[in-house]
Order: C-alpha cells, then sequence, then structure tokens
C-alpha cells in the first residue's frame, strides 16, 4: 500500500471513529431520556418510590466503556499517523 493510501484508508478509520461516538452519544441521550421518562410517570401515577430496571445502569456503564474504547484507539491512530 502506497503512502497516500495509507493517509486515506486511516482517514476513513477516523471518519468511523466519528460516527461511532456520535452513536454512541445518541444512544446515551436516548437511554437517559428513557430512564427520565419511567422516573417521572412513576412518580405521577405511583404513590411509592421510583423504581428503574438496573439494565438502564449497566447499558450506560457499558455505553462509557466503549466510549472510553474509541478515546483510546483515537489516540493509537493519531500516534500511528504522526509516525507517518
Amino acid at each position: 500500500m502506497s503512502l497516500d493510501g495509507l493517509h486515506h484508508a486511516l482517514a476513513a478509520v477516523h471518519a468511523g471513529l466519528g460516527d461511532a461516538r456520535a452513536q454512541l452519544t445518541s444512544a446515551t441521550r436516548l437511554l437517559e431520556q428513557s430512564r427520565r421518562a419511567m422516573w417521572d410517570a412513576q412518580l405521577a401515577h405511583a404513590g411509592g418510590e421510583p423504581w428503574l430496571p438496573k439494565q438502564l445502569d449497566v447499558a450506560l456503564d457499558e455505553l462509557e466503556r466503549q466510549r472510553g474504547t474509541l478515546s483510546d484507539a483515537g489516540e493509537l491512530l493519531d500516534a500511528y499517523q504522526a509516525r507517518l
């Protein structure tokens, strides 16, 4: 692969990382909106303490872990590109 080809491929990987970050942000926002909607609905219609499924927190934690993985991949990619 030529150096130009490598730079082009690395730019495509950077674009993919950006797309993945955007999807993670969207997923996080949707889960947080779901959490608020469930909480608010329970407060409005129930007299007791609102309950949220533990899976919501697990999913949000997993999204945060994946965000860190993408960040690490971006840093490695930047370091690799700097060597070229």
